[in-house]
């Protein structure tokens, strides 16, 4: 019985040390994958000339400078509102610039405040459930949902280069 039990928590310890290796893994991946987003939205950024970040392809649409505040806005929002108790760096007057060097700033400023949350993050936190207009969240979906938005939103941007005559520059992933 007591080998029994000695090997049953030598089990139970070796899970802990997966699932712990694992959370840390899943951050560490997705810290890489949000530096590599910033690099290359940065790249984007500076791809369009400063007198095209007032250009959208239709009324729908969002201007090229918009969208890049927008992907900042929500990055800042998702990351202040659930990943950690940092207040959210951005202001109501950023979401109003319009020039690309202000703009750029605002784009550094935001992904630097979520890579800095995530690196800080504490991994057993990953599978807290938090209340998000959609239902409820774990925290690791929540930074997957990160990934996801920007993504979205900086394909369209590659659309408004490529309508532009602009080639977007090589991608920066992983």
């Amino acid at each position: 019985m007591k080998c029994l039990f000695t090997v049953l928590s030598f089990l139970l310890a070796s899970l802990s040390i997966n699932a712990q290796t694992a959370e840390a893994a899943f951050l560490n991946v997705h810290i890489s994958k949000l530096k590599n987003a910033q690099a290359y939205t940065l790249q984007v950024a500076r791809s369009m000339p400063s007198e095209k970040y007032g250009y959208k392809p239709s009324p729908e649409e969002m201007l090229f400078g918009k969208q890049l505040l927008h992907i900042s806005e929500n990055l800042c929002w998702l990351t202040a509102t659930y990943l950690t108790n940092n207040k959210n760096p951005l202001t109501a007057a950023d979401g109003k610039l319009t020039s690309k060097e202000d703009i750029i700033a605002v784009v550094t400023k935001a992904y630097d405040f979520a890579i800095d949350a995530l690196q800080n993050f504490p991994a057993q936190s990953l599978i807290d459930t938090v209340k998000f207009f959609a239902g409820p969240m774990n925290k690791l979906q929540i930074i997957n949902l990160i990934q996801d938005h920007q993504t979205h939103h900086r394909g369209q941007l590659l659309v408004y280069l490529r309508l532009n005559g602009i080639k977007p520059p090589v991608y920066v992933g992983w």
